[in-house]
């Protein structure tokens, strides 16, 4: 008899715990950048801090009117301060499914740049363009404001060159969801707001940083252009980027959130789809060329049989021998917590991929090279299979700094 009541009582646990989690709402967690005696930066109108809440509180009202499965957390909803660490925190102990930070851009003694850009947790320094790192440092220098800062960012020196280089591996798991949802942004944002599209970026960013899910910071628009400022602060153009914002939430939520068996549609889009923005900035050749950044969202205008043919074929990796007493560089393309086979679909086509252990995690790699430039190519040529794929380095079958890597290819190659 006892043991019949253990049995059903183990039963009744088991089915409760599956029905809560089946129950469990998906949480979105929208943080409106700064507030508080933190401003952001300043407008002739306005400042950052207030369009930043506007967007934000605008979004969430979207999402609680039309998705009532889906459960809204706010970092803040008045103009209070809240610490970087914390607003990362707020998301984790909610176990949130999705992180979006909100921002305004600026860009001092230039009045006339506008657009609409997004950024994931990533490589600083693989940009060419100094703009997307004083984004990072004006982003993070509100850790200066927070007392004990030091205790809660162990390490992490807002202000230091090397801070932009030193969490390359941190969040690999969410990497390829968080460019996913802000290559979805960037296009929904900029097709309902008809906003210049200045694309998807990598940044070391304390607030991404610190999160546990696929999360993106997203920078409305240059508080620092006048005829910028104004549009942010219109109602009109306010619903229009947050209609954006919800479709990007709709489009993502349907294709990962599997416990809802009915996706929700996106709200009708009026205006017309302004051409994409296609210029990506190139690396120069240099040490820090990796250039980890996620393109922005391109449109082909071959749509002839022999280019569909091509973008088909899977590119070649290089073929030749290597020498494992010189850098050998590599792709990293993905990382599992398993082994996976050669004929995995998570590889997409691409064969000979080979695998490493780090933390834990297998990560896998495709192609090998003496030669930099080879896998240079290698990796712009899967960039659309894998946005987040970067280049490492390897030495006597020991992994090695990128960097110093490269410069010992540049040594060899004239010697």
């Amino acid at each position: 008899m006892l043991k019949k009541v253990l049995v059903a009582f183990l039963f009744i646990i088991s089915f409760a715990s599956v029905m809560a989690a089946a129950n469990r709402k998906f949480t979105l967690c929208i943080d409106a950048g700064h507030g508080g005696k933190d401003t952001g930066a300043p407008g002739s109108i306005s400042v950052e801090k207030t369009i930043n809440l506007n967007v934000a509180l605008a979004f969430g009202r979207y999402v609680e009117r039309n998705c009532p499965d889906v459960s809204v957390v706010y970092t803040r909803r008045t103009d209070v301060f809240v610490p970087l660490y914390e607003r990362a925190e707020i998301a984790n102990r909610r176990k949130a499914d999705l992180f979006i930070s909100v921002h305004t851009n600026a860009l001092r003694g230039n009045h006339t740049m506008r657009g609409f850009e997004t950024y994931t947790l990533g490589d600083g320094t693989s940009h060419a363009k100094e703009t997307n790192l004083e984004v990072a440092k004006r982003e993070n220098s509100v850790i200066l404001l927070e007392k004990d800062y030091k205790q809660h960012y162990v390490g992490f020196d807002p202000n230091s060159p090397e801070s932009n280089i030193m969490f390359e591996f941190i969040q690999d798991k969410n990497l390829t969801r968080s460019i996913e949802f802000a290559k979805m942004i960037q296009t929904q944002v900029c097709r309902a707001a008809n906003r210049p599209n200045k694309g998807v970026h990598q940044q070391n960013l304390a607030v991404l940083r610190l999160t546990s899910m696929p999360a993106c910071l997203i920078e409305l628009g240059y508080i620092s252009t006048p005829s910028e400022e104004r549009l942010l602060n219109s109602k009109d153009q306010v619903d229009n980027i947050v209609r954006g914002l919800y479709n990007a939430f709709v489009q993502y939520k349907n294709k990962y959130d599997t416990g809802m068996t009915i996706p929700y549609k996106p709200i009708s889009d009026p205006a017309p789809e302004p051409q994409a923005d296609n210029r990506i900035d190139k690396a120069a050749d240099t040490g820090n060329n990796q250039a980890a950044d996620a393109p922005a969202e391109t449109r082909s205008t071959d749509n002839s049989p022999q280019q569909a043919a091509a973008k088909q074929q899977p590119p070649k990796a290089p073929t030749g021998k290597v020498d494992n007493a010189r850098p050998v560089f590599k792709v990293q393309i993905l990382v599992s917590q398993r082994r996976l086979k050669p004929s995995d679909q998570n590889f997409k086509g691409l064969e000979g991929c080979d695998s490493y252990e780090e933390a834990g995690m297998q990560k896998y790699t495709y192609g090998a090279s003496n030669n930099y430039n080879e896998i240079y190519r290698l990796r712009k040529e899967i960039l659309d299979k894998f946005p987040g794929a970067f280049i490492i380095a390897f030495k006597n079958g020991e992994k090695m700094d990128v960097n110093q890597g490269i410069r010992e290819f540049k040594q060899n190659r004239n010697k």
